[in-house]
Formats: C-alpha cells, structure tokens, sequence
C-alpha cells in the first residue's frame, strides 16, 4: 500500500463541489483537529468537509484519493483512542450533519440512521414506539451511531446485548475513490454472497465512511428496572461476585465495578450519595418482570462472596453516577485511560495483576470495568507534562501486556486509533497483521483512509 503524500492539494475543486460545506477557517480546522483522547494534531489540515449527504462523502473521498490526501474521520469527537484526529496537510471528513434518524420500522424492530445521530437521540426515538436500541456507551449523550459502528463500541448492557456489532443489519459505505457500496440486508436471515456488514463494523474508518445504517431494536422490557450495588473490601472478592454472577442465572443487564478511587473521585466530581467501598463497588441493573426478585438473587451472591454493604432501588440513579466515571478521573490526574478485555474467568488474576503493576511503578491506578463482559479501563495517573505523560503510557503498556498473557485483547470497545497502534504486534502476529493489511490494500490502495491508525 502507497503512504498518501502530505504536499498541499488545491482545494478548489473541493469548494466548487461542496461550497458552504467546506470549511477553512481557523477556528474551524482548530475545532475538528482533535478528539477526547490524549492524541495532539501533529499540524494543521487543509480542511473540514462538513458532510450533509453520501454525495458529499463520495465527492471529498473521490478528490482525496486523486490527489493521495490522507483523511480523517469524524463522528461526535468523543473517542478515546485517537483515531479521529487530523493530519497535516489532510482533510477531515465530518458526519456530524448526517444527524438524522430517518425510519424506525416497528414491525421488523429496525431503525434507518444517519452515522451522526447521537447514541442517546436513537434510543429516545425507539422508546416512543417501544423499542430500545442496545448498545449504551458511557458516552452515550455524545457518541453517534456511526462512531459507535465504526469502533464497535460496548457500555453498560454489553453483557446482555452484546457489542454493537449484534445490533447492525446493513450498511451504505463510500469506499475511498468514492464508489458507495451496500452491505447486509433487513431480513434476519442473508447468505447472499459475503457478508461484509461485519468486515466495516470494528474498521475505524480504514476501510470506507459509513453513511447510513441499519440497526436492530429491541423490545423495552416491562416493569421498572431495579438498580443493585455492592461493596467490598477487596478487589479480589468483587472480581469473584462478578465470575459467580456471570456463569449462573439470573443474569443481569448491567454488571459494573468502580474501584474505591474511581468512587471517590465520582462523587467529589458530582456529589450523588454513591456508596464509597473498601476497595470495590458492584453495581447492577435488572430489568423486566422479575427485576426485584432477579436483584434480590444477584444481592445475595454478592453477599456469599464477601460483600459488606448492599442496596437494591428503583430507576438509573446509581447508574448515571457511573456514566461520569470519565470526566471524574480526568479531574481527577487519572488521565492516561486504558481498555483492554480479558476471559471474566481471568478477571480477578487481571485486577490483582493491575494492583501489582501500579505498586511497583509507584503510580495510582484506578479501576474501572464493565465487569460483566471483562472488559476493564484502567486510568493511570499522571500530571501534563510529557515526561510523566510517557511514564504513565509505560504503565499502560504492562497492563496491556498483562491482558493479554491472560488471553485477552488490547481493546475492547474504544479501537486502536493512533494511540495503541504500536500495540497491535502484542495481539496480532505478522502473517495476520499481513492478511488484514491486504484487506484494506484492496478496498483502498492509495492509503488515504485514516492511514497509520486501526490496522
């Protein structure tokens, strides 16, 4: 595959084409440059293509790929792996427009959206007819369909509904010479040809730009959800309620775990009353007619397994205070974050193997993890400077290389952008890096889509 060039393209055509739609100005190419993550635009782009339709994706893509531009991908600018980024001299290709729901088709339980559309809008609209749409990022309020589809991103209810992956059934994509292609279908069932739907979910934008999808919902279960905590005085006991909970029934549709300085820093961020544990707070959601009896049950394998405190109640309360964890621990100097996924079989050696790692470097560690699914976000500590920046990243770098001596991954749901990149040898060997390479060499074999990032 070719390295797209960094000399300065004429945009002119680009402004002919899209017009008002292209976007120069300083403050503009300042506020599309960067996500939520660490990663700093290393120099300025030649501009935003502020898309309103598949058209303008296709046109920005067909003159990127003319003239070898690299292109950046953006949905709502909240990723945390440094995949939406710019690049010198590149173009930045904006769906946030794209921000329409365009059908939910109750009878067939689908929805019909632009990749702008926020999580949070989607799951709103289904709920008017009954419907849900599963995946739910803690980011939800920010993150948009697209960018979700596009890292396969999880959250909270990944251990009921799995990663958003189980909730896409078609998509349009513009390739990188600005072919538009159609993948997947309505049915249920599709053995037409190769299923490529699956091959752009999880892809970061190396492959092509989605621009429309087609998502399954899910009934709104009946009744009132019950809302469960747990608190205890070792990480080690919660990582055991969580294994006990998970290979039985019932099964809750959240398993969360906030470690003891992620709970402090929660509720010094937003004071809400959540319980301040030991060391280790469980909390959990039921849902469905039997939420209190399933909540009752899961409370007390918590208690079988060591819990000290326990609450069950009504409604999202103690959820919405896990939904700041983020912004707590940035306000607080956890602010180097880590998402790595291990077997839950392998949960407690992986916390109690993190807990080591940040007692030999000397620097705090917290612990926060969609316990359920095994996948864990570690936030190190660490103040701005790049020295100490490069210090905490060396502490990340043994957590990941922990994961996956336990047979995990290096990700689980945020992606691998530009800041895990240098890990992806840890996981994947050479002939297979090789084979997904070749993959993207075909689909784009000038390398213009977000190069340097993902694969």
């Amino acid at each position: 595959m070719t390295t797209p060039h960094t000399a300065t393209a004429s945009v002119e055509p680009l402004r002919q084409r899209l017009g008002s739609r292209f976007l120069t100005s300083a403050e503009a190419l300042r506020d599309f440059s960067e996500d939520r993550s660490l990663a700093v635009a290393e120099g300025q782009p030649l501009g935003v293509v502020l898309a309103e339709s598949a058209d303008d994706v296709s046109v920005a893509l067909a003159w990127a790929n003319e003239t070898k531009t690299p292109v950046s991908v953006r949905g709502g600018g909240s990723g945390l792996s440094g995949g939406a980024v710019s690049y010198p001299g590149g173009l930045v290709v904006s769906l946030e427009a794209m921000n329409r729901v365009l059908d939910i088709d109750v009878a067939n339980r689908l929805a019909d959206v632009e990749p702008g559309v926020v999580t949070s809008d989607l799951d709103e609209h289904a709920r008017k007819h009954g419907l849900f749409f599963a995946p739910d990022p803690s980011s939800a309020h920010l993150s948009t369909v697209g960018g979700n589809i596009a890292t396969d991103a999880g959250g909270l209810r990944c251990i009921a509904h799995g990663t958003t992956a189980a909730s896409v059934a078609a998509l349009d994509v513009v390739l990188a010479d600005g072919s538009i292609i159609h993948t997947g279908a309505r049915t249920i069932k599709n053995a037409t040809g190769l299923n490529m739907t699956p091959l752009f979910v999880g892809s970061e934008g190396t492959l092509g730009v989605i621009t429309r999808a087609t998502v399954r919902l899910k009934p709104v279960p009946e009744g009132t959800p019950r809302t469960f905590c747990a608190s205890f005085d070792t990480v080690e006991a919660a990582g055991r309620a969580v294994t006990s909970i998970v290979s039985s029934n019932p099964r809750p549709e959240v398993l969360e775990l906030i470690d003891a300085i992620c709970a402090r820093l929660i509720e010094e961020f937003e004071p809400s009353g959540l319980p301040q544990p030991e060391a280790a707070l469980l909390l959990g959601q039921t849902v469905g007619p039997t939420a209190q009896r399933d909540a009752e049950i899961l409370v007390a394998a918590c208690e079988r397994m060591g819990a000290t405190v326990t609450r069950i109640q009504e409604g999202n309360d103690l959820l919405e205070a896990r939904r700041i964890a983020n912004g707590a621990l940035m306000a607080g100097r956890y602010a180097v974050h880590c998402d790595v996924g291990v077997p839950v079989g392998n949960l407690v050696e992986m916390m109690r193997g993190v807990q080591a790692i940040s007692e030999e470097a000397g620097r705090g560690v917290s612990i926060l993890a969609h316990a359920g699914d095994g996948n864990l976000h570690p936030a190190v500590e660490s103040d701005e400077t790049p020295e100490d920046r490069a210090a905490a990243e060396k502490v990340v770098d043994r957590i990941t290389e922990l994961a996956i001596s336990l047979g995990g991954v290096i990700t689980g749901e945020h992606g691998i952008g530009s800041l895990k990149y240098r890990e992806l040898p840890l996981q994947l060997d050479e002939p297979t890096l090789r084979a997904q390479r070749a993959l993207k060499a075909a689909l784009d074999p000038h390398g213009i889509l977000t190069p340097g990032r993902g694969i």
